[in-house]
């Protein structure tokens, strides 16, 4: 039942109510018991009609705020292409599985427009703390949540920008996991909207003494003796045209893993390794590296150039060394 409803059904009963009175008692003084129940069927009436003006003015008022909200949030029309953030070989890192300190890390967008120049972690008391650097001065705040959220809440819920040295705005706010998709809501400068973006902080490029002893596998605790191994890699990113090959071999040398990389073109012709420049060998008409392997199971990010656009340009690309399928060469 409506809230009108109710009120209507109120009115009645309260009317129903007064006669029955009225027609039970002796009939004393009819004047004034007319005039009694003239007054208190007013009464109800007024209270009644308040409520429902009340009612009225509040869904109005609610329909203005929604309005107002959407007039606020950016469709998609007005936006780029969405980009993926997340690839197959990512799995979800939280605090626990890190040691107390700052690393650098790589942030991704969904939106070109919405651009990270750089990004540094904090881990401490079991959180994950992110500051990231934009490109540009393009948006004021930032909102854990959608856009139609961030249009309704307040304004002390939101993320604003700060200034470093060099000028640049900067973003800082806590997340749940590395390698994991964070949505959030940016506010545009120019446009006056909040855009829906989504972002990952990724664990590909953290050097393995800020895991945790025992999170993550390394051939000490594979118990990987010197020698030459083969073993399955999941490779992600670029295009999806690109590929390499598996299983690829592995060489374990004082307790340092490499691994041959084998491209499916010739179009290769550096990779960036743990911050590390390698050149391509060609081989059989196919780019091939020799490159470090810091863990296994682990998502390991990269950069590659290629030489096949009208420019070389340096792509990312992900990779992840199995070590359930990791068998010595006899």
């Amino acid at each position: 039942m409506t809230k009108f409803k109710k009120l209507s059904s109120r009115i009645l009963i309260s009317a129903f109510a007064l006669m029955m009175l009225t027609g039970c008692g002796k009939k004393k003084d009819e004047k004034t018991t007319a005039e009694a129940t003239t007054a208190a069927t007013t009464a109800v009436v007024t209270e009644a009609t308040t409520e429902v003006a009340t009612v009225a003015s509040t869904t109005e008022a609610a329909k203005a705020s929604k309005n107002d909200a959407d007039g606020k949030v950016a469709d998609k029309s007005e936006m780029t292409e969405v980009e993926e953030v997340i690839d197959n070989n990512m799995t979800p890192i939280k605090a626990d599985a890190l040691n107390d300190g700052e690393y650098d890390i790589n942030a991704l967008s969904s939106s070109s427009m919405f651009k990270i120049e750089e990004a540094k972690l904090v881990v401490a008391d079991g959180k994950l703390t992110v500051t990231m650097v934009m490109g540009g001065k393009g948006y004021l705040y930032i909102y854990p949540g959608t856009p139609e959220e961030a249009a309704a809440a307040n304004e002390s819920d939101y993320i604003s920008f700060e200034e470093n040295e060099d000028g640049k705005h900067t973003f800082t706010f806590e997340i749940d996991a590395l390698d994991s998709e964070v949505k959030c809501a940016a506010y545009s400068k120019k446009k006056e909207k909040w855009y829906d973006r989504s972002l990952c902080f990724t664990a590909g490029n953290l050097p393995v003494s800020a895991f945790k002893e025992g999170t993550i596998n390394t051939a000490e605790k594979l118990g990987l003796a010197d020698g030459e191994y083969t073993a399955e890699v999941s490779f992600a990113g670029g295009s999806g045209k690109a590929k390499v090959d598996s299983p690829v071999k592995l060489k374990v040398e004082n307790g340092v893993v490499t691994a041959t990389l084998v491209w499916s073109s010739s179009n290769y012709d550096y990779m960036i390794v743990d911050g590390e420049k390698i050149d391509t060998e060609i081989v059989d008409d196919r780019s091939t590296f020799v490159i470090p392997v810091a863990a296994f199971d682990h998502r390991i990010a990269v950069k590659a150039d290629t030489t096949a656009m009208s420019k070389p340009y340096e792509i990312d690309y992900s990779l992840k060394f199995d070590s359930s399928s990791i068998e010595e060469v006899k």
